[in-house]
C-alpha cells in the first residue's frame, strides 16, 4: 500500500525528506539519468555530440543557461526539457496569501518565517506542488517590469502598508518560480530596465523594485535564448547581464540532409495511411528538405534572421495535404506528391521568409521562393542523374515531345504520354514506379523539372497547368 504523503511540517520532518536547491536537484536527478543510461533528450535529432554535451555539462556545472541560436534550432523546446529533471513534486509551505511555494524547511517570506515560528510542526500544512507547474516562460517583446519581476500594489499601500515591505509588492514571474524554472525567449528584446532587474536576480538573488530592495534568497533555475545577430549587438544586452550567464549553448540547423527529412516528419506527426493513403518517393522529401537548405545559402534571404525548421514542416505538411487533395478528388490510392503538388508552398513559405533588402534587387517573396525551389529541384536531380541517365531520359523523351503536368491531374495521364521510365529511376522509389502509376507520374514531373532546371527543355505555364517541350 502506497504511503500518504505528509501533509504537515512534523510529517514532513519525520518523512526523511531534505531540502535541495532546484539546481542541485536538477543536477542529481540527471546525474541518475546518466547513471541508468536513459535518453536524456528524447525526440531532439542531430545535437548527440554538438549540443547535448555542452548542455550536460552546464547542467552539472550548476550553470544558468543561454540557448543561442537562429530560429527554428529546437531553443524553446530544449529549455522546456529541463523540467524532466525536477522531482515528480516537492513540499511546500501551504499557506494562503503565500507568493511563492516557500521551502518548508527554509522559506523566504516573512509569511513562511512568521508561520514555522508561531505554530507547532504539527499545524504548519504542507503542500505538493507538480514538477509540470514549475516551469515558466516569456517572450521578450512587451514584456514589462511588473510582468517577471514585479510591482508595488496601490491597493496594499492604500491598506496602510509600507511601500518597503515584502507584503507592499506584486510579484512577477521570477519570483513565483521560486524553487523551478524560468526561461525568458529573445533576450536583447528586453528593455534595458528589465535587463537591469533580471542582472540583480543573477547576481545577488534579490528582488528590487522602485529602489525599494526586497531581500530574498530566490531559488531559480534561468534559461535564455536568442539570436546570435542581435545578442552579439552592441548595446541589446547589458554586459553585466551577459557576464553572469554561466552557460552559452550554441545551436545548429542540422549538419546534414537527412538529418532534416528525419526532423520535418518526426515534428509532421502525419498519419500517411488512412482512407486515402499517401506514399511518399524518397526524392520528393528530399526536395522539401533541400528547399530549405538552399533559403539558408541564399543571398536574396535574411541569413541573420535565419530559416526556421518549421518551413521545412509547414512545406512538408502542405505538399502531403496537396497530394491526398487529389487522391480524394480522383479516388486515387495512394496518393503520390508530385513537383506540382510544390505549387501549393506559397501557402506555408510566404512570411516565414525574411527577404534582404540589399541583395533581393526588388525581387518579390514568390520570385525568391521559386529561385530557392528551382535551385533544390536542380541539387536533388543532379543527385540522382549521371550523364549516362540524362542521355537514356533524352531517348525516351525525343525532340519535340510536350508533356502537361498539373497537380490535379489524374495519374492515368501520365502514363497515356509516356509509357515507360528510365531503369536509373527506379532507385528513387518506395514503390515500383513501373507498378504504380501515381508514383510514375512523380517521377515523370521530377524528370521533366529536372530537366527544366538544368536548360534542357523549355516550360509554359498557364491556368495551373505546366506544359514541358523537348525543343
Amino acid at each position: 500500500m502506497t504511503e500518504s504523503k505528509p501533509t504537515t511540517l512534523k510529517q514532513l520532518r519525520e518523512s526523511g525528506w531534505q531540502s535541495r536547491s532546484v539546481k542541485r536537484e536538477i543536477c542529481d536527478n540527471f546525474i541518475a539519468a546518466l547513471a541508468r543510461n536513459d535518453e536524456t533528450f528524447p525526440g531532439i535529432v542531430g545535437y548527440g555530440d554538438t549540443v547535448i554535451p555542452e548542455i550536460n555539462v552546464s547542467l552539472l556545472s550548476g550553470h544558468d543557461m543561454l540557448f543561442l541560436g537562429e530560429k527554428g534550432q529546437a531553443k524553446s523546446r530544449l529549455m522546456r526539457s529541463l523540467v524532466q529533471f525536477l522531482d515528480d513534486e516537492i513540499p511546500f509551505l501551504d499557506l494562503p496569501g503565500s507568493p511563492v511555494h516557500d521551502d518548508p524547511f527554509q522559506p523566504i517570506t516573512r509569511l513562511g518565517k512568521e508561520c514555522v515560528a508561531q505554530h507547532s510542526e504539527g499545524e504548519v500544512p504542507i503542500g505538493w506542488w507538480p514538477r509540470t507547474e514549475r516551469y515558466a516562460e516569456r517572450l521578450s517583446p512587451g514584456t514589462k517590469f511588473a510582468d517577471i519581476i514585479g510591482e508595488i500594489d496601490p491597493a496594499k499601500l492604500a491598506g496602510g502598508e509600507s511601500m518597503s515591505a515584502e507584503e507592499a509588492l506584486h510579484f512577477g514571474l521570477i519570483p513565483r518560480m521560486h524553487r523551478g524554472i524560468f526561461a525568458m525567449n529573445e533576450l536583447p528584446e528586453l528593455d534595458e530596465l528589465v535587463q537591469v532587474g533580471l542582472f540583480n536576480i543573477l547576481e545577488e538573488r534579490d528582488v528590487q523594485i522602485r529602489g525599494y530592495p526586497i531581500r530574498f534568497d530566490l531559488d531559480v533555475l534561468m534559461l535564455f535564448s536568442a539570436n546570435p545577430a542581435t545578442y552579439n549587438r552592441s548595446g541589446k544586452v547589458i554586459p553585466q547581464l551577459k557576464d553572469r550567464i554561466g552557460s552559452v549553448i550554441h545551436t545548429h540547423y542540422p549538419r546534414d540532409r537527412d538529418l532534416g527529412i528525419q526532423i520535418m516528419e518526426d515534428e509532421a506527426h502525419l498519419d500517411l495511411a488512412g482512407e486515402y493513403p499517401v506514399v511518399v518517393p524518397y526524392f520528393m522529401r528530399e526536395i522539401v528538405e533541400q528547399i530549405s537548405i538552399e533559403a539558408r545559402k541564399s543571398k536574396f534571404i535574411d541569413q541573420q534572421s535565419g530559416v526556421s525548421a518549421r518551413f521545412s514542416i509547414a512545406n512538408y505538411r502542405t505538399m502531403i495535404a496537396s497530394a491526398r487533395q487529389r487522391g480524394i478528388v480522383l479516388n486515387e490510392r495512394p496518393a503520390v506528391p508530385r513537383i506540382s503538388d510544390l505549387g501549393h508552398l506559397y501557402t506555408s513559405s510566404l512570411g516565414k521568409l525574411e527577404l534582404d533588402l540589399m541583395g533581393s534587387h526588388q525581387m518579390s517573396e514568390r520570385q525568391v521562393l521559386d529561385a530557392v525551389i528551382a535551385a533544390a529541384i536542380l541539387n536533388v536531380f543532379e543527385e540522382y542523374v549521371t550523364a549516362h541517365g540524362l542521355n537514356e531520359i533524352g531517348e525516351i523523351f525525343g525532340r519535340g515531345v510536350k508533356v502537361e503536368v498539373g497537380d490535379m491531374l489524374p495519374s492515368a495521364d501520365y502514363v497515356q504520354r509516356l509509357q515507360r521510365v528510365p531503369p536509373v529511376w527506379e532507385q528513387a522509389f518506395e514503390v515500383n514506379a513501373l507498378g504504380d502509376p501515381g508514383v510514375r507520374a512523380s517521377c515523370v514531373e521530377f524528370v521533366l523539372a529536372g530537366l527544366y532546371a538544368m536548360d534542357r527543355i523549355s516550360r509554359a505555364q498557364h491556368h495551373g497547368r505546366i506544359t514541358y517541350q523537348i525543343d
